[in-house]
């Protein structure tokens, strides 16, 4: 019965998101999430102890979707088929690879038709300005953010479910869209998002590290450790280089440079050494990375709460 209830619920989540990605008809945690972070930003992101402030919110927000998850699946405990339901559509709203696929594919479609349209269609998915990438720092982009969100959106959501189970998984969301809304090192989120930000480092610290560990498996290219341990800290962040090394050594290309983040131009060490144009292909050989390696997570993340 304990096996049912680990295996089935992953399985029929993952499933889920492989078929449906995240329907925009379908209220979406995070959605709720991002307000329930926005309101506090707005009330309380003024005048002094702004660090003391943000991280008050920042732990009570997450201790908060841990209890109440942890308490709402202690309520259906006793009902096996709304027990699994439940954790099913939950393990969905939390894993986040195929729509990030298929708006990376669409980038590469679009900008081979018309520049605006590939600006447009990758600002769906990054943070930066991209009004005046070229086609080919929107191809590049588009990458990074693949490589990223593999981490982000598959690999870490897996790695706290393996760990915490349902509720961890939620956790790690709420922490994820912190960051993703207020962990930013401008005048107005430097000091409130300060703590927001050290958490979604300290959350990302092992599962950025396993997924360049994985993707340079499914690869079979194990001399990209070194390229991955070279390459992996030049990045401002101190986990989103390792799943980009990875990426850069295996399509043999060359990431970072310079970008544009609310109206602040801000300056990546370059990952790789060969700069390069990407083409359709690149694509699909990054996608294929990605889906391997959640093919992979997934079965890790069903044999380590079994054993």
């Amino acid at each position: 019965m304990d096996c049912i209830i680990v295996i089935l619920p992953l399985l029929i989540g993952w499933g889920l998101d492989l078929l449906l990605g995240d329907p925009a008809s379908v209220p979406h945690p995070v959605v709720w999430f991002g307000k329930a972070i926005a309101a506090c930003e707005r009330r309380l992101n003024h005048g002094g102890a702004r660090k003391l402030k943000g991280g008050v919110v920042a732990v009570t927000l997450i201790v908060g979707v841990f209890l109440l998850s942890l308490w709402l699946l202690r309520v259906v405990s006793g009902i096996l088929w709304l027990d699994i339901a439940l954790q099913s559509v939950l393990i969905f709203f939390c894993l986040a690879g195929t729509t990030l696929v298929r708006e990376v594919r669409m980038v590469f479609k679009v900008v081979d038709v018309s520049l605006e349209a590939g600006r447009r269609q990758v600002g769906r998915i990054v943070g930066r300005d991209t009004s005046n990438l070229s086609a080919q720092e929107i191809r590049t982009a588009a990458l990074e953010t693949l490589a990223e969100n593999l981490s982000d959106g598959v690999v870490a959501p897996l790695f706290w479910y393996a760990l915490l189970g349902v509720p961890g998984m939620l956790a790690y969301k709420m922490v994820n869209t912190l960051d993703s809304m207020i962990g930013y090192r401008n005048e107005r989120y430097r000091d409130f998002g300060m703590v927001a930000a050290r958490i979604d480092d300290a959350a990302n610290y092992i599962p950025a590290r396993l997924t360049a560990l994985l993707m340079v498996i499914v690869s079979g290219r194990f001399r990209l450790f070194a390229f991955v341990r070279r390459f992996a800290h030049c990045h401002a962040s101190p986990n989103s280089g390792y799943p980009e090394a990875a990426l850069a050594g295996i399509l043999g290309c060359r990431f970072g440079g310079t970008h544009d983040y609310f109206g602040e131009s801000v300056y990546k060490p370059y990952i790789g050494d060969t700069p390069r144009d990407f083409t359709y292909p690149d694509a699909l050989t990054a996608i294929a990375v990605n889906r391997r390696v959640e093919a992979l997570m997934i079965l890790l993340a069903l044999l380590l709460p079994l054993t």
